[in-house]
């Protein structure tokens, strides 16, 4: 029998026995899952900051007005158009059987650019040109017979008065004279109404003849032999209804959109300087060439024409262009100064160094590394390296801006 000493020692703790053993597998699947947990946070964390759209402020980028800022009174951009550009159609409908011009192709005015099939138009010119014959020798004939009763007719008159021949053999011939007239006017006339038609058939002849209208150069070619080309829309895209267009080099010139508060500083035959966007180093002499009286009502702007001064095969329609609207023109000898005029605002500084985000497509900015070369008034400077006349670039960009991020211009969301 157990005593009360004996079941105390059994309650006793040994302290000297070896701790339990623990499975270690729970704990590594623990860290696992949240290393898993971690890691997938910091990937949607990183596509929700791509994805994220910065509301900015934007400005472009304009080229240097000569002799300084002072000469310069706007800058503005627009592009470039032609006066005097035509697309090319036949007058009438019909197959394209050639056609000579290519793009690129220089033509000259009146020089045949296409062909259409001319059988129909030929077989019209034949039928007219036989029925002129037939009212031709219809008349002559006519004629003669006119002749012989016109003589008959005086041989009976001294001898009607004589009373040798009859009155009603006289009056017989005299009308079969009157009849013969009246028969050989309607042949005159039937002969004149047969060589008009003979004229509108050799029209129709030639409206298969496509010509330039005038010096250019071909931009685009819209129609291949073979097709139906028709001066109207017809038959949906089965007819052509252009042959090809022309623009005359010549007439090209710039429209500008100029905002309604600085319209005030544009004047009729101002100096300009024209820069393509395209030629960003390239100063093409300018000036106003009229002010159109109206307004944009949803732009609130101001268009304005300039003419070029100078003539050039790069500038070609549709190219964008930067133009300074200039207090005075630059002397020929004078320089262009070098650089484009950039927003004071536009520039920051990223690790020491100064950079402008350019916004491109689909709204993704790219950080360009700048040279700046001086301050251009309180609120721009020159830039000589890094940005190009007509760039877009943010203003004020906020400090978590970096490249590649994507923004949205205020101004657009506005509108």
């Amino acid at each position: 029998m157990n005593t009360n000493a004996d079941l105390l020692s059994q309650l006793r703790i040994d302290r000297s026995a070896p701790p339990p053993k623990r499975s270690l597998r729970w704990l590594w699947i623990t860290l696992i899952v949240l290393a898993v947990l971690a890691i997938l946070a910091i990937i949607g964390w990183m596509l929700v900051a791509r994805s994220r759209v910065t509301e900015v402020q934007t400005a472009t980028v304009a080229a240097l007005g000569s002799g300084g800022q002072a000469a310069s009174v706007l800058d503005a951009t627009g592009y470039v158009v032609a006066r005097r550009i035509a697309t090319v159609s036949a007058k009438v409908t019909g197959k394209l059987h050639d056609i000579r011009i290519q793009e690129g192709q220089h033509v000259k005015e009146g020089q045949i650019i296409a062909t259409l099939d001319p059988i129909d138009a030929d077989e019209a010119k034949a039928l007219a040109v036989a029925q002129a014959h037939a009212t031709q020798s219809q008349a002559g004939s006519l004629q003669a017979q006119l002749i012989d009763a016109e003589a008959n007719v005086k041989r009976l008159a001294p001898l009607a008065q004589q009373k040798l021949v009859s009155t009603a053999q006289y009056t017989q011939a005299v009308a079969q004279r009157d009849s013969l007239r009246a028969q050989l006017a309607s042949a005159n006339a039937s002969t004149q109404a047969a060589n008009a038609q003979l004229a509108i058939a050799g029209t129709g002849v030639d409206n298969t003849i496509i010509r330039a209208p005038f010096d250019g150069v071909v931009i685009a070619k819209a129609a291949q032999p073979g097709e139906i080309v028709s001066p109207f829309s017809a038959g949906g895209g089965f007819t052509r209804t252009g042959i090809g267009t022309i623009v005359d080099m010549d007439s090209l010139e710039v429209e500008v959109d100029v905002g309604e508060a600085y319209i005030g500083r544009v004047k009729p035959d101002m100096p300009v300087e024209a820069t393509l966007n395209a030629y960003p180093d390239w100063k093409i002499p300018a000036h106003v060439i009229a002010i159109i009286p109206t307004a944009d009502r949803g732009k609130a702007t101001v268009k304005v024409r300039v003419a070029l001064d100078k003539k050039d095969d790069r500038i070609v329609p549709d190219m964008g262009v930067s133009v300074s609207f200039l207090e005075t023109a630059r002397p020929a000898n004078q320089p262009a100064p070098k650089g484009v005029r950039v927003p004071a605002d536009a520039i920051t500084q990223r690790n020491g160094k100064d950079v402008v985000f350019v916004v491109g497509d689909g709204g993704k900015v790219a950080m360009h590394e700048v040279t700046v070369a001086g301050k251009i008034g309180n609120d721009a400077k020159q830039v000589v390296a890094g940005a190009s006349a007509g760039d877009t670039v943010v203003l004020q960009p906020p400090a978590e801006l970096k490249d590649g991020s994507k923004v949205k211009d205020a101004a657009a969301k506005s509108e």
